[in-house]
């Protein structure tokens, strides 16, 4: 088992900044952020392999978000720029047991373990 406990969620303005962070309790090969606006379908935001070499954006955060990881405290970060109230939603950290490829990153049911969710909120 592994358990993910995200924070850094709140509100912003639009075009604020927040990071948020998602500790793990061990090493797994794929960690990912996932959002969730109110009904709407969960919808993969980033990945990032976690012995280097593969990261993935969706294409509605590229050149605003930032992923990353430190593999010595096994936290995941994401860095959100120039946020738009689009983005408001409840964000999930997700890892998964295998590498993904191609589109798979942002398919939820690849994932095997889930954190409870922070929120982010955009203000115009």
């Amino acid at each position: 088992q592994v358990q993910l406990v995200e924070s850094g969620g709140g509100s912003v303005q639009a075009g604020g900044s927040l990071t948020l962070s998602c500790a793990a309790s061990r090493y797994t090969y794929t960690m990912a952020w996932f959002r969730q606006a109110p009904g709407k379908e969960r919808e993969g935001v980033a990945a990032i392999y976690s012995a280097g070499g593969s990261i993935y954006y969706a294409d509605s955060v590229k050149g605003r978000f930032t992923i990353s990881q430190d593999n010595a405290k096994n936290t995941l970060y994401l860095q959100m720029n120039s946020l738009k109230p689009e983005d408001t939603a409840m964000y999930y950290c997700a890892a998964a047991r295998i590498r993904m490829y191609g589109d798979n990153w942002a398919r939820s049911y690849e994932y095997d373990y889930w954190g409870q969710g922070t929120q982010v909120t955009v203000s115009s």
